[in-house]
């Protein structure tokens, strides 16, 4: 894995939605959806992105690959600013970004068949390639039978929509996918095998991805590094393996005390998350996570904790993390 330039850098990112009300639809709120959220991946590397549904991680995804426009803050793609271009202006750039979503189902065409949904992308970005063989060589590496190419979306189950959607995705030879939930809606047998084969491509390929999940135990098996996000900022980041031995932030070691082990020792002395998500639509002062932290007191209430390095790759944000073990 490189590390060197990083092939994406997302600084400061904020994705705002406007609340309107009234005839004259006037702004009366906004929905802080991603709230200064920033990170790096390196070609060829996997960041798993974290946190509780409604954090804001598919928002950050869809900001990246430009569904979705960024309020304030930058995405740089080999350095290249994309935030502040034209749809015109970043579709040159499209086929390096591409996107596996987490029901596969809604994003294929049912009037298409396997093979014209994988060679669209092929007809767009690699013309004058020979489109059906190429079409015939991603089957290939993401385990579908050649014979599929004629059949359409409805005639298959979860697992081989997947498969299709990642056909797709790494047919324009991108250099990132945002992978969007791409095994919550599978049986955990299921799970394992397309995890297997993202990492597989990723070795094959080089492709990096962003992986987005809610669940730790998921994102261990597939991610260089994790970032761990909350109420639409990021609370810890660190090399996959120093997070889950040693985490730092109560937010996270709370959602791996909740991973299911068969270890009695593992107890630890952080309590569960109570409460709910505060609304983004109102959130709090100070640290995001105060109102459902065991270890808040009014400096948390009120002053928003600064990221912080730990070590040389791990940081955190959170006013107490050196007295937290």
């Amino acid at each position: 894995m490189n590390t060197g330039t990083p092939l994406l850098e997302v600084s400061d990112l904020k994705v705002h939605f406007p609340v309107r009300s009234g005839v004259m639809r006037r702004q009366v709120a906004a929905v802080h959806a991603v709230d200064g959220v920033s990170f790096s991946i390196q070609p060829g590397e996997t960041l798993g992105l974290v946190g509780e549904s409604g954090c804001g991680k598919t928002t950050a995804g869809r900001a990246i690959v430009g569904l979705e426009a960024a309020t304030a803050g930058s995405v740089r793609l080999d350095g290249l600013e994309t935030t502040t271009l034209t749809p015109a202006e970043f579709r040159p750039h499209r086929r390096r970004v591409q996107m596996v979503v987490q029901d596969p189902f809604s994003s294929l065409d049912p009037r298409m068949t396997v093979g014209n949904i994988i060679a669209e992308p092929l007809r767009r970005y690699r013309r004058g390639e020979d489109t059906e063989k190429l079409v015939f060589e991603y089957m290939d590496r993401t385990g579908l039978p050649r014979e599929f190419a004629r059949r359409y979306p409805h005639e298959f189950s979860g697992g081989q929509r997947q498969r299709i959607g990642i056909a797709r995705a790494i047919a324009p030879q991108p250099d990132l996918i945002i992978a969007d939930e791409p095994v919550s809606a599978l049986d955990v047998s299921i799970q394992a095998q397309i995890l297997n084969l993202l990492k597989d491509l990723q070795d094959e390929l080089g492709v990096a991805y962003l992986f987005i999940a809610h669940d730790l135990s998921v994102v261990k098996h597939i991610s260089h590094r994790v970032a761990v996000m909350y109420l639409g900022r990021i609370m810890e980041t660190a090399d996959a393996d120093e997070l889950y031995r040693n985490p730092r932030h109560p937010y996270t070691q709370a959602l791996l005390q909740s991973i299911p082990v068969a270890d009695p020792k593992r107890a630890g002395n952080t309590a569960p998350i109570t409460g709910e998500l505060p609304s983004p639509l109102d959130t709090p002062d100070g640290c995001p996570f105060a109102p459902r932290c065991p270890f808040a007191d009014d400096t948390c209430r009120h002053i928003t904790p600064p990221i912080e390095p730990v070590e040389a790759r791990h940081t955190v944000a959170c006013h107490h993390w050196k007295e937290i073990l």
